[in-house]
Order: structure tokens, then sequence, then C-alpha cells
């Protein structure tokens, strides 16, 4: 027996001990800090920018080419793109979890450049980004000006030079991008007027500008080889680019023969203005910028905030007077708040447990052995963590909080069992301590594994189910074979060392609690007796287990991650299709100012002219993050997020003009940019998006007579009203006019035509021509313009084009390569996402027509793939339980004993779930196979023992009954330790509350019940198990030498 060598050699067992704990310490301040796992699926993001173009354009010539090459990249899950009326588009592309982020990039991009050659040729001057992206938006750094000193462009462009690449920077993040960006860029108003007067063309200006506007290399002079002789060597410089208004104003245009020169001054106004005026930000009702970070996949959000933090400390030493910073978005305060909150809530568990230890044992020095167990346990648990690759996250740490209740069980059970050998065979501590061993090896060992074994399979599930599931399993594990190697190293060797036989009679507290105790031994001992002896009543017993098990299975809402009050939450703003920024911009103003006045509101950020849902310039959106103050100064239910965002749905939808929809932020940050369900609609036969958005509309209605369903919401419009030219091309030719120079003609005048590049402040900023805004107010306007034909002649538009109002998208999206619309929506309060979803798959069923499809995406979609996998789980770690229990009694029937208790367990924690409402999510799957294996570890004290007492001979009922009642108070002990140490999970509150509930009370319920129902029950279970593997099976006790001991366990 391996323990006597510590039990002799104590200091052994120590220094064991403390290596432990030493590498645990080293390994807590090495190990990554977050929120979750490295869980989210990596993405990549392709995008581009067609300017002037609408979103059926930028769809048809750079969307499709793109998504035709790159469809199929390896690896990939799922792809969607947008094409916008801003001339933006983008796509992207959704990988399996575990994949290689930089891989996944090379492979994109090998195929996009099979896609640039079919490219319109502004596209590519203009250059096609790919680069690894997440949607985890982990901090926005927000730039003001308090005396209002600087405008929204100053700020924009002072982010971008000065603050933005220095973010970009930072390991981990992977992409700094400006909310509302307003980058410089050379505008060459054009007076459309006086071009017509003069006969010049909007070309004609463009090939000015690339003529006197371009870098040149003029060379040298005495550059060998040269003559002999030469005694320098000089750099030629030239006046290329052209850097200020100043200069591009003086650029000739045209040369007269008069000898007299038209410039750019004399036919367009110069300014050093912005790229685009589509969207700005704002704080608080205040001009600001909001500069957003986000973090790759695989990075560290904590130790990016930190740097990002530290790097804005030392630029802000540099800023320019009346410029301020402000992080108000940052999304790692939840995840540090969270972590605090579990660490205080283990700090509690632990108190717990040694409080009930201490009134069990009722005897300081025997406190001394468990007390200790604890911290080398879960310390050492950390080491391997690092071994392994994991970080500390909200997962582990509920691992240790669970742990903490299984490592004290093995430590208890050393204890109890080495002062019950004193006590009654009035042994010394060594003796009692190896006698003790001998008896309680088997039982540990046995419980270690059975703990164990119900973890193996979950290791090997895929996607993120399975890694949130493989995390806590190895938590658990490596804290409780820890446990183990303590309970047959340390807590033996401190047994010997400390434990000292009961010389004088306990204090009246103990006495009270031990009279308490007996009574209640007592008639745990009647009712349990009375079931040993009717053991036919096993059968009923189970099927009433079984069936009540299934009955609240059916009808506990199901769920996935549940939702956090993480302290911040968004607000879509939407006003009427063809609605100005200007218009969007003062209902922005309004539902600020209300906004603001909200208790438990800190700050709000806007961004005027931004569709959040599909990352686009929107005149008639908005986005609004609404940040909260502390969790500590929002205790009350009302200055709950929910209950704020509830508030405000009903508040902010009174201004008229427009409509709001609050949404949290996604539960597992990266995963999507809202929280809540998303729901595609595919077109499989490409017809006219007014018929999508009929499909769309005609969903929403009918999700209305749905209770399940909370809300359910889209962006997409199809009545955009839009100008659709129609050029006469018979005409066309008639006139002598090319096409191209038409075209040319509309995108220099109304669509802003990108001509090149100059460089200002150490940046390489673009050139743009576009009319004077008096020129391109209404349709007339676009009549008015002249377009050069062959004699160089001007002629109107207007002599071959007729323009009229139609209707279309502002946005198109595709989903997989097909034209959809994406449908956002929420649980109605009371039901889960999981009945939400079903909700909203009847009425897909119902509304959609032949010809298309649905799907589910970001966070849906990996609640769907994780929705089969409960049962397989389940079914897999009990299998493996019994098998190792097959293994460890060499018996294929009591295994079946131990295990018969599972069911009574998982009653009581679907029956505190039902009547508590909280959902069967993640956590609380999690939480069943954790109470799997806890509830076999508690019998395993009882069956082990009665087995042992029926092979010397014991009979089967009194074998049974003797067993527990032996065992009843380790039973208990263990139990009620284990309870209390979960007990701060289910009475959580505050940051990452949910998800503490959700597995704390799965664990607790089941826990109660089966420490109740199963004490009482598992004696019956044996004795129905053991008469049948004798009756049936053949066993037979075996015959042994009569001893004093086996005279004493027949008696």
């Amino acid at each position: 027996m391996i323990s006597k060598i510590f039990i002799h050699r104590p200091r052994l067992a120590f220094v064991i001990s403390i290596v432990l704990v030493i590498a645990g310490l080293i390994s807590i301040f090495s190990l990554p800090v977050s929120q979750f796992p490295n869980i989210t699926p990596p993405q990549v993001q392709v995008s581009s920018t067609y300017t002037g173009a609408s979103a059926s354009v930028v769809t048809n010539t750079v969307v499709t080419p793109l998504e035709n090459q790159i469809n199929g990249v390896e690896d990939m899950i799922y792809m969607s793109s947008t094409g916008g009326n801003d001339g933006s588009q983008n796509t992207m592309i959704s990988f399996y979890p575990g994949t290689s982020g930089d891989m996944n990039t090379v492979n994109t991009q090998n195929r996009v450049s099979l896609a640039t050659p079919q490219l319109p040729d502004s596209v590519k001057r203009q250059g096609i980004t790919v680069k690894q992206k997440s949607t985890n938006m982990l901090l926005i750094i927000n730039l003001y000006s308090p005396k209002n000193t600087y405008d929204s462009v100053f700020l924009s462009n002072y982010a971008l030079i000065n603050i933005q690449n220095e973010m970009l920077r930072i390991r981990g993040v992977a992409d700094a991008k400006i909310l509302g960006e307003l980058d410089y860029s050379m505008r060459i108003w054009l007076d459309s007027d006086k071009m017509a007067s003069l006969n010049m063309s909007p070309q004609e200006v463009t090939n000015a500008i690339q003529a006197q506007n371009v870098q040149a290399a003029a060379g040298q002079i005495g550059m060998p080889p040269t003559p002999s002789g030469q005694a320098n060597q000089l750099m030629i410089q030239i006046k290329g680019r052209l850097e200020d208004k100043d200069e591009f104003s003086e650029i000739v245009v045209r040369a007269l023969p008069d000898g007299s020169q038209i410039k750019i001054k004399d036919i367009a106004n110069v300014e050093l203005g912005a790229f685009s005026y589509q969207s700005f930000g704002e704080r608080d009702n205040m001009p600001g910028l909001n500069l957003a970070i986000y973090q790759l996949p695989s990075a560290n959000g904590l130790q990016i905030a930190d740097t990002v933090y530290k790097k804005m400390k030392d630029l802000e030493q540099y800023f320019p007077e009346d410029l301020k910073y402000s992080i108000n978005y940052d999304t790692t305060q939840f995840v540090r708040r969270s972590i605090k909150e579990v660490v205080f809530t283990l700090f509690i568990a632990v108190a717990l447990v040694i409080g009930v230890v201490f009134l069990f044992l009722q005897d300081w020095r025997a406190v001394i052995v468990p007390m200790l167990a604890v911290p080398v346990s879960l310390i050492g648990t950390f080491a391997a963590l690092l071994a392994m690759g994991y970080s500390i996250n909200l997962v582990s740490l509920f691992g240790l909080i669970l742990a903490i209740g299984i490592v004290v069980d093995d430590a208890i059970v050393v204890v109890e069992n080495c002062k019950r050998l004193m006590a009654e065979e009035g042994l010394d501590p060594v003796r009692a301590t190896e006698k003790t061993m001998e008896q309680v090896t088997n039982p540990i060992i046995a419980t270690t594994f059975v703990l164990m074994a119900m973890f193996i399979p979950v290791c090997f599930l895929p996607g993120i189910s399975g890694s949130l599931y493989r995390q806590f399993a190895i938590t658990i594990s490596c804290s409780v074979f820890i446990s183990a190697i303590n309970a047959m190293t340390l807590s033996p060797a401190l047994c010997a060392t400390f434990i000292r036989p009961e010389t004088k009679e306990p204090i009246l507290p103990f006495r009270m609690f031990n009279k308490f105790f007996e009574w209640v031994t007592l008639g745990f001992a009647s009712v349990s007796t009375m079931f040993a002896r009717r053991a036919f009543l096993c059968v009923i017993f189970l099927a009433a287990c079984l069936w009540g098990c299934n009955w609240l299975y059916q009808r506990i809402p199901t769920g996935f991650i549940p939702d956090e009050d993480m302290g911040i939450f968004f607000v879509n703003v939407q006003l009427p299709e063809a609605a100005s920024v200007e218009r969007t911009h003062a209902v922005v103003k309004k539902a600020t100012d209300k906004i603001l006045k909200i208790e438990g509101v800190d700050h709000v950020l806007a961004v005027t002219g931004f569709n959040m849902m599909d990352q686009v310039s929107n005149p008639n959106n908005a986005l609004l993050i609404v940040t909260l103050k502390d969790w500590d100064q929002r205790k009350v239910p009302s200055l709950f997020q929910k209950s704020i965002m509830h508030r405000l749905n009903g508040e902010l939808n009174v201004i008229p003009d427009a409509a709001f929809f609050c949404f949290p932020l996604p539960a597992i940050p990266g995963l999507g940019t809202a929280g809540g369900l998303s729901f595609i609609v595919e077109d499989l036969r490409g017809v006219d998006p007014q018929v999508l958005s009929q499909i769309l509309m005609a969903f929403i209605m009918e999700s209305k007579k749905y209770p399940e369903i909370g809300s359910a919401y889209s962006t997409y419009s199809a009545t955009v009203p839009q100008i659709y030219l129609e050029i006469d091309r018979e005409k066309v030719m008639k006139l002598e006019l090319s096409l191209s120079d038409v075209f040319n003609a509309l995108q220099s005048y109304l669509g802003s035509y990108y001509v090149n590049d100059f460089n200002k402040y150490g940046q390489v900023f673009k050139v743009m021509i576009q009319a004077q805004g008096q020129f391109r107010k209404d349709v007339d306007d676009i009549m008015g313009i002249y377009v050069t034909n062959k004699k160089g002649k001007m002629v109107p538009i207007g002599t071959f084009a007729n323009a009229k109002i139609v209707f279309g998208p502002q946005t198109v999206f595709r989903y997989n390569m097909y034209q959809a619309v994406r449908i956002n929506g929420s649980a109605a309060p009371g039901a889960s996402s999981g009945q939400a979803m079903g909700a909203f798959e009847n009425i897909a069923k119902t509304v959609l027509p032949e010809g298309f499809k649905y799907e589910w995406t970001d966070m849906s979609y990996q609640e769907l793939q994780a929705a089969g996998k409960a049962g397989f789980i389940f079914a897999l770690a009990l299998l493996f339980i019994y098998l190792f229990l097959v293994g460890q009694y060499e018996s294929w029937m009591i295994p079946i004993a131990i295990m018969l208790s599972v069911p009574v367990a998982l009653l009581g924690s679907l029956a505190f779930l039902y009547m508590l409402g909280v959902e069967n999510d993640i956590y609380t799957q999690i939480g069943f196979v954790l109470l799997f294996g806890m509830t076999c570890k508690t019998e395993i004290l009882i069956v082990e023992f009665a087995v042992h007492m029926r092979e010397r001979g014991m009979g089967i009922v009194e074998s049974a009954i003797e067993a527990r009642k032996t065992r009843f108070r380790a039973v208990v002990m263990t139990g009620t330790a284990f309870i209390l140490g979960v007990f701060p999970l289910v009475i959580a509150i505050g940051a990452g509350a949910a998800c503490r509930r959700s597995l704390g009370t799965a664990v607790f319920g089941g826990m109660i019940v089966g420490e109740v129902l199963g004490t009482i029950m598992t004696p019956m279970f044996y004795v129905a198990i053991q008469w049948l593997r004798e009756k049936v099976g053949g066993w037979k006790p075996p015959v042994l030498p009569e001893t004093p001991e086996s005279q004493k366990a027949v008696k």
C-alpha cells in the first residue's frame, strides 16, 4: 500500500504538495485570462469600394465575381456578403473553430487573386483588402473636444494619423476602425455651369489632375559611371505630387490660343475635405470620434485592453489643447467583473465547505486535513491548465468552484474514517490511518476514475459546445486527480501527524448538533430499512423517476448561452427610406437626450448614417451604443440591462419619423454583431427584390402571432426610392457620343470620382472630383449635365435620357451565394431561444413559397449544432462511468446498483430548473454531466462497503443496511459540503450571474434530491441488484475462514 510510505515519511508528502502549489502559483501569473476559451470561429473579411456605384451594381460587378472564387475555400462554414449604395462591398467568410486564421487568410487571398481581373478598374485601383476579422468589438476609444474647438473631420483624421496605426500594431488587434470615418480628401467641387460654358468635360479635369499630380523620379547628377574626376553626386528634387489646396487650384486644365489658361480654381472650388460625408460619430450629443478596436479570435482580450489603456496614456501627452479621450465602451470590464465575482464565490464556497467539515468533525486538528487539500488541489490545477495550453476563464473557474466540494470529499473520507476507528477500536493515530487507507483506497480510486471517466467522451466533441465542455472537463479532471494524489499522500500523512483521539466532551453547540444528527440518522435508517426489505419497489420507483425526468425535460425551455447584463447594449435607429443624413441626425439627437435621462445610463455613443447589422453606411440608419453605470450602482431589478432595454423600446418609439430597437451584445464575443436570433431567408430562384421584401414583411407580421417571439426585425428594404436613368443608346450613337463618356460624366458630377492620390501629414489620401451641391440636388440637375461628343460639342443628358422613380434595396445581402435577407429576433420574456427558434422555423414552413429556404447563422447556428448533442453526451458519460465501474468491481451488475441513483438526482435537478424558470442551456448540461459523476461518487461509498460486508458473509439486506449506517455520516458530510460549495452560484447576482445560476441550479437541485432520496434508496437498489446477481448470475459469496473480524461482520 503506497500510503504507508507517506504515513511514515510525512515530509515527503509535504514536499509533493508544496511543489504542486508552487507550480500552480507560477502558472496563475503565466496563464492568459479571458471570458471564454478560444471558441470563436475564425473569420476573414474581403472588402473593397466602388465609388458612386449602387448596391445592385456593386453586387453584380464586385460581390458575385469574388464569391464565385471564394466559395468552397478550405475549412469554410458559411459566407455572407453585402453591397451597399455607398459603394462598399464586404464579404465575411467564417471557418471552423480551431483552424489557423493565418492559413485561412492566405487561402482566401489566393481565391481573391483569381477574381481580381474580373473587377472594375476603379475597384482595382483603390484596392481589395483581405484580412482576419472579428465582429468582437472589444473597445471604443472616443475622442472629443470639451470646448468644441475641433470638428468631426479634424477628430477623425487626428485619430487616423496619430492613434489608429498605433492600435493596429498592438498584438492581437484584428482591426482598428473609425466608426463614421471622415478621412481627408482633396475635394474638387466642380461648377457644372462654368464647365458647360467653356465646353469642358469632367474627363478633361481628370486628365489634367492625373498629368500634373504625379510622383516623379528625376534621378541624379554624377551617378556612376561618370568620367574620372567627378567630385559630387547630387539627387534631383522636383515637385511631383501636390500637397495642399492652393497647389491643386493652380493646376492648368486648358491652355488657350491667346496664351491664357483655364485653371481648376476657375471652374471649381478646392478644399481639404472628407472622402465621405455619409456618416459621423458623436458622444453624448457632442462631436466625437469613435475608434473601435477589434480583437483576433485567438487573442487575449484583457491583455489587449491593458495595452490599449497604457498606449492611450502615453499618446495623451501629445494631444493638442482641448482634445480629450475616454473609453466608455469596454467589454473587458464585464469579463473582469465576472471573474472577480467568480473568484469571490470561490472563497465563499471554500469557507462554507470548511465550516461544514468543522461542524461534522468538531475537531480543529481534523479540519486541517481537508482545509489543506482544497488549496493544493485547486492551485495545482492551474499548472495542468498551463501545460495543456488552456486559459483562466469563466468556464475553468466554474469548474474550480464545483471542484471544491469534490476535492474535499476524499480528504473528508480519510479523516472521518480515521476518527471513527480511533473512537470505536481505540487505535492510535498511525495504526488508525493505516487501517483507514486499507479500507478507503479502493473507493477513492473508484470515485476518481468515475469522475474522470464521465468527462473522457466530451473531450472529443467538436465545435463550440465541445470546446466549452472540454475546458470544464479538463479543469474538473485535473483537480480530482490531484485530490486523489493528496488523499493517498498528504491526507494520511496529516492524519498520522495531527489527528488525536477525542479526550473531552464536545461543547454545547456540537452536542446539540450531534443529537439532531442522531435523530436524522435514525429517521433515515428506518425509512431506508423499510425500502431495503421491499426491493420489489425498486422498479416502481425508478419508473416514476424516469417518467418525471421525461415530463420535466420536455417542458423546460432550451437555450445555448444565457444573455448576460454586460453593461452595454446597442440601439438600431431606422428612418423612412431615402431619409437624408440630416434628418437622421436630428432624430439621433432627440433619442440621445431621452436615453441620457434614464437612470442607470452612463454614456451614449452615436454613429449617424451607419447600419450596424449590415456594416455599411446608410443615410437613414444610425447606431447608438449605450453604456450603463457600474453593476454596483444597478443592483435594483429595474436598473438591470434587460429592464432598461425594455423601457427604452417603449419610450424611444414615441419619437416620430423613426423606428428604434434595442439589442444586446452577442453572448459569445465575436459570434455575430448582435445577441439574440439570426435567421436567414434565401432566394433560390433569383426573384425581384420587391418579392423578397414582401415575403420578409409577411414573415415579420406572422411572427407577431407567436407568443414565444419577443421581436423579429430586419433592416432590409427594397422600397427605397431611387432614380432610374433610361438612356436611349441609339440617340447616343446618333449624337456621336461615347457611352463611357456619359457614364464618366455621371460618376464625376454625381457619384464622386476617384482621380489619384496626394500626400499630407505623412499619409496618402485620395483626390476626388464631384459637382458642387447646388448642381446635384434634384432630377433636373441630372438632365443639365453636359457631355462632349466627338465633334467637341456639349450635349445635355436630357436630350437622350429620361428619369423615373423606381424602388430598390439600400443594401443587397447575400448568404452562401444566394440573394437573402437577415431577420434578427429575440425570445419573449419567459420563453427561451430554443422555443423562439422553433417558432421561426414554423413560420418559415408557413410563409416561404417554393424556391425559398432558410438557414441559421452566427450564435443561432452554433445553438442548432449543439442542440442534438446533449443526449449523446449524457449517454457516453454514463457508458464510460459504467465501464470504469465494471473494471473496478470486476462485475457487470454492481455498477448498476451504483448508477440507479442517477435518475433520482436528475429528477431533482430538472425540478429545480423548472421551478426557478432556468433554461436548459449548455451550462445546465455541463451540470448534468457533473451530477452523474457526483451521484455515483456518493453511492460508491455505500455500495463499496455493502459489497465488502457481503463478501465477508453478511446477508444481502443486512450488508446494505450496515453500509448505509456506517457511511451515512461521511455521505452526508461530503454531500453537504458540495451542496453548500455550489449554493453561492444559485443566488449569484451582478456580472456573469446568468451563467453561474444556470450551472449552480442544475447541480444544486440534483445533489439535494440525490442526497436525500438517493441515500434512502441506494440500499434498496443494492439489494435488488445483488439478489439478481446471485439468483440469475450465479454469484456466491466466498467462504472465508472464521476469524474474529468475519464473525463480527456476520453478527
